[in-house]
C-alpha cells in the first residue's frame, strides 16, 4: 500500500510540474492554441464552473498522434480514448491537460477544429427536376438493397413517409446517433444519444435540432427517399439508412455552452466511424454522403483528420462530400513576379473580423485603402511581421473616421516549408467595406504572392477599376479536399418552379446540365484536382421536415406541396447547392455497391473516369471545374457488369420508354406512338444475345412473356429510328 501511495505522489508531482510548463505549441493545431489562450485569459471560467457543478471536467474532442506508450500516456493525462487509427487516437482531452499532453515526448501532434457549415445555398430556389435525378432512369435491377446509405447532417425528420419503402410497410432508418440529444439513453455515447429501434426512432420524432433545421431531411430524401407514393424518389430507394446528426455553426444553440468543445471535426470523424461500424456489423457495404464543409488552411489543422478519413475508407467503405457553393465568388488572386501589384475590394456583412490569407516565398507589402471624401492608406510590410515577436503584428489606424485594426500572423506553409503564410484579420466598423469601401492590395514587384478569400467577398468597384483581380478557383471545402474523399460539384437543368402558394419562383443557375454557377472550383490548396465528379444539384425537389414546417410557418416559400399522414403535415421542398449533388452521387455509388460490394474509392474514381459524361474536359481526364464530368449511374452499372464492351447496345436508356416486370412478363410503355418499327434484343450478363423481337406497339404499350428465361438480371436493348425510343436498360426476372 505504501508503494502505491508513493507512486501516486510521484505521479502527482510529475503531473503538476508538466502542467505548469509552457505548452509545446509546435504540436498544436491553431484551434488548440486558441483554446489554451482562452483558458489563460479566463474566458473558460463559466464552462469550468458548470462542469464542476456536474461533478466532471471540461474536455475537448481531438486527434492525437502518439508514437509509443499511448494508452498509459492518455490514462496519465485523464484522457478518454474514443477511437484508434494506427498511431492516431481520437480522445476527449481535459482542457487543463492540453499543455501536459503536448509536452510528452511521444506525443507528436494534437489537432482539432470547430465543426462545419452545411453546403446548401440558402438563397437558391429549387424546382422539381424529376428528369434530372429521380427520373434519370435508375436500372430496375439495382435499387440499393443490401447497401447501407449513410448520411451525416443536421435536421432529420425521423417520421417522414419518404423514409419507408414505397408501400410503407418497411421502415428503412435502422440507426441514428444524435450527437446533440440530451437524454438518459445517451450515457453509452461520447455525446448525445443512440437510437436503434423503429419504436425509439419514431418516438423521438426528429433530431434535437429538428425544429430549426431540415437540411438532413433534404439530403437523405435525395440519396435514399422511397418517394412516399410520389415521383420524388431518391436514388438508392431500397437501401438501409444509418444517420448521424452532428453539430454545425447554425445548430450550436442546442448544445450546452460547457459542452461546446466536445463538438469538433474529430467528433465528425467519430460519426463516420459509427456509420461504417454499423455497416460492418450488418455485413453490408456502405457509402456516406456529407454535405457540410469549412475552409481549407495552410496550418495543417486537418492533417490527422485526413489520415483518419483514409483509414476509415476502403473496400465497400466510401465517403462522398459536397464541394461547396463558392463558385460564383472570387476566391483567389495570384500576383506574379514582375507585376507591381494586384488587388481587390473586400466586404463582410457581419460583426466580426474580416479574414484573408496570403502566401509567398518572398517578402511583400500589404496596402489597405478606405474610400470616403478622401482616401486613407495603411501600408504593412511582411518584413515587419516576420521581425515581430512570435511573427505576429498588430497595426491600428484611424481611416475615414473609423478605427481599423489589422492583425497578421505568419507561419510556414504545411505544404511547402519554403513559403510563408500570413493570416490577416481586419477589425473595423460594422459590416466592413459595405458602407465605406475598403480595398486590399499586394505590393512588391519581385514577389510572387497568392491571396485567398476568408470569410469576406472580393469585389470590383468603379471607384478604383484597377483593383479587379481574382478568380473563382481554390474554393473547395474541407473535408471534400481530402484525398480519400470523393468531392462532388453541381450541375443545373431548370431555373423556376411554382411553390405551394402558386407563386412563380425564378432563380437561374444555368440549364441543360452545365456546371452550376455556384459550384466550387479547385484545385486544393496543395494543388490536387477537385472536384472529381458532378451531379444535379439545382432545383431538386425532396422531402422536408414536418417539424420544420410546424415551427417555421413564416419560412415556407420553398415548399412546393404538402400532404397529411398520421395527423402530421409533411412536405416537399426545393433545395439547391452541392449539398444536393453529394447525395445524388452517394445514392449512385450505393447502386454500384449493390453490384460490386467490394468497390474501393479508387475503383469508383476509375469507374467515373470511364463512364462520366465529360463537360469541360476530355473523356477520361479530370479538371478543376467539373472533375471527370457528370455521373452516369447507368453507364457505371454497365461497366461494372462487364456489358459496356458490347458494341450492339446503347450506353443510355430510352427517354420515352418505361419498363416493368411482373410475374415473368415484360411490359414496355411508350410515351407516344413510335410510328416507326422498333426492335428489341435480350442479352444475358455474359453479353450473349438470347432473342431478337420485332415489336408491334399497340396502344403505346408492348407485352411479352419472358418466363422461358431463368431468374436473373438481363439487358434489354431497343432500337428505333428515333433516339427517344432507342437505348438499353437492366431488368430483374
Amino acid at each position: 500500500m505504501k508503494k502505491i501511495i508513493s507512486s501516486l505522489l510521484l505521479y502527482l508531482i510529475f503531473a503538476t510540474n508538466v502542467a505548469s510548463a509552457k505548452a509545446d505549441y509546435s504540436k498544436l493545431s491553431s484551434f488548440m492554441r486558441m483554446v489554451l489562450s482562452e483558458m489563460k485569459t479566463g474566458r473558460m471560467e463559466k464552462i469550468i464552473k458548470a462542469h464542476d457543478a456536474r461533478g466532471n471536467r471540461p474536455g475537448i474532442c481531438a486527434f492525437v498522434r502518439i508514437s509509443n506508450r499511448a494508452d498509459s500516456i492518455l490514462e496519465a493525462n485523464d484522457c478518454r480514448r474514443l477511437a484508434r487509427f494506427g498511431d492516431i487516437y481520437i480522445a476527449d482531452i481535459p482542457l487543463n491537460r492540453i499543455e501536459a499532453l503536448s509536452n510528452d515526448k511521444y506525443v507528436t501532434r494534437i489537432e482539432s477544429g470547430r465543426g462545419t457549415q452545411t453546403c446548401n445555398d440558402s438563397v437558391a430556389i429549387q424546382i422539381g427536376a424529376d428528369a434530372v435525378y429521380a427520373g434519370k432512369g435508375l436500372p430496375q435491377a439495382f435499387t440499393g438493397r443490401g447497401v447501407v446509405m449513410g448520411i451525416q447532417d443536421v435536421g432529420f425528420d425521423l417520421t417522414h413517409p419518404n423514409f419507408y419503402n414505397r408501400d410503407k410497410n418497411e421502415y428503412r432508418i435502422k440507426r441514428l446517433w444524435d450527437q446533440l440529444a440530451y437524454t438518459e439513453r445517451g450515457n453509452s455515447m461520447y455525446v448525445g444519444a443512440e437510437y436503434t429501434t423503429e419504436e425509439d426512432l419514431r418516438d423521438a420524432g426528429c433530431t434535437a435540432d429538428g425544429t430549426k433545421e431540415t437540411h438532413g431531411t433534404l439530403t437523405l430524401g435525395v440519396a435514399a427517399g422511397g418517394g412516399a407514393g410520389t415521383k420524388y424518389r431518391g436514388i438508392a430507394y431500397e437501401s438501409d439508412i444509418c444517420l448521424v446528426s452532428n453539430a454545425v455553426g447554425s445548430n450550436i444553440e442546442f448544445i450546452k455552452e460547457e459542452d461546446l468543445y466536445k463538438y469538433t471535426y474529430a467528433t465528425d470523424a467519430l460519426g463516420f466511424k459509427y456509420i461504417f461500424d454499423y455497416a460492418e456489423q450488418m455485413g453490408q457495404p456502405c457509402v456516406i454522403s456529407f454535405s457540410e464543409g469549412s475552409l481549407q488552411d495552410f496550418r495543417g489543422d486537418d492533417m490527422l483528420y485526413y489520415e483518419v478519413l483514409k483509414s476509415l475508407t476502403g473496400p465497400g467503405r466510401i465517403i462522398v462530400s459536397a464541394a461547396g457553393n463558392t463558385g460564383n465568388y472570387k476566391n483567389y488572386i495570384h500576383k506574379t513576379a514582375g507585376r507591381d501589384g494586384a488587388g481587390t475590394f473586400v466586404m463582410l456583412y457581419a460583426d466580426k473580423p474580416l479574414t484573408l490569407t496570403a502566401k509567398s516565398a518572398q517578402k511583400f507589402d500589404l496596402r489597405f485603402v478606405t474610400y470616403d471624401a478622401e482616401r486613407d492608406t495603411l501600408d504593412i510590410s511582411t518584413a515587419d511581421v516576420l521581425a515581430s515577436t512570435d511573427s505576429t503584428l498588430t497595426v491600428t489606424k484611424t481611416m475615414s473616421g473609423s478605427e481599423y485594426k489589422v492583425n497578421i500572423d505568419a507561419y510556414r506553409s504545411c505544404y511547402d516549408d519554403a513559403e510563408t503564410v500570413y493570416d490577416i484579420y481586419v477589425t473595423g466598423p460594422l459590416h466592413i467595406g459595405m458602407i465605406t469601401p475598403l480595398s486590399v492590395e499586394i505590393r512588391g514587384k519581385e514577389a510572387d504572392v497568392e491571396l485567398y478569400r476568408g470569410n469576406c467577398e472580393m469585389r470590383s468597384n468603379p471607384i478604383n477599376p484597377a483593383l479587379a483581380d481574382g478568380d473563382v478557383s481554390h474554393g473547395i471545402n474541407s473535408p471534400s479536399s481530402a484525398p480519400a474523399v470523393i468531392c462532388v460539384g453541381a450541375t443545373s437543368y431548370r431555373s423556376r418552379f411554382v411553390n405551394h402558394a402558386g407563386e412563380l419562383i425564378i432563380n437561374d443557375y444555368g440549364s441543360n446540365g452545365r456546371r452550376a454557377d455556384y459550384s466550387s472550383v479547385g484545385p486544393t490548396y496543395d494543388g490536387r484536382t477537385k472536384p472529381e465528379v458532378m451531379a444535379p444539384g439545382t432545383n431538386i425537389i425532396t422531402s422536408t421536415s414536418s417539424y420544420y414546417i410546424e415551427n417555421n410557418p413564416g419560412d415556407l416559400q420553398l415548399i412546393t406541396s404538402t400532404f397529411q399522414d398520421d395527423g402530421r403535415t409533411y412536405g416537399w421542398m426545393g433545395a439547391t447547392g452541392t449539398s444536393m449533388s453529394s447525395p445524388v452521387v452517394g445514392g449512385t455509388i450505393a447502386l454500384w455497391l449493390q453490384a460490386r460490394p467490394d468497390l474501393t474509392p479508387d475503383d469508383v474514381l476509375r469507374l467515373m473516369s470511364r463512364t462520366c459524361t465529360p463537360m469541360t474536359n476530355a473523356s477520361g481526364t479530370a479538371d478543376n471545374m467539373c472533375g471527370y464530368g457528370q455521373i452516369d449511374a447507368y453507364r457505371g452499372l454497365l461497366d461494372l457488369l462487364g456489358l459496356s464492351g458490347i458494341d450492339t447496345i446503347e450506353k443510355h436508356q430510352p427517354q420515352c420508354v418505361t419498363f416493368g416486370v411482373n410475374s415473368g412478363r415484360l411490359r414496355l410503355m411508350f410515351a407516344r406512338d413510335p410510328q416507326q418499327p422498333v426492335t428489341m434484343t435480350i442479352y444475358n450478363m455474359e453479353g450473349a444475345a438470347l432473342r431478337h423481337f420485332n415489336i408491334d406497339v399497340s396502344g403505346n404499350k408492348y407485352d411479352t412473356d419472358l418466363t422461358w428465361l431463368p431468374r436473373g438480371i438481363y439487358l434489354v436493348q431497343l432500337n428505333s429510328r428515333y433516339r427517344e425510343f432507342t437505348g438499353s436498360t437492366l431488368i430483374r426476372l
